[in-house]
């Protein structure tokens, strides 16, 4: 994959993540995470796989040799 490859894969997976995090939020507030803990935490493992895929192509761009400079 190309560097800007992995920072579009990057940015939609920030998406995801923040995504998740207001829907955590608004799940938490409805004291939903306690009435559905099986749903709560499928959607706590959405947010560890997004961080997890995130951090995979952060670093494999950051490893990436840079092109020649001319």
């Amino acid at each position: 994959m190309t560097p800007d490859n992995h920072q579009q894969v990057i940015d939609e997976l920030q998406a995801v993540i923040n995504d998740t995090q207001q829907t955590l939020a608004r799940v938490e507030a409805a004291g939903m995470d306690e009435q559905m803990p099986a749903d709560y935490e499928k959607l706590l493992a959405v947010l560890d796989d997004a961080i997890t895929q995130q951090r995979e192509h952060t670093r494999a761009m950051l490893d990436e040799p840079s092109p020649p400079s001319e």
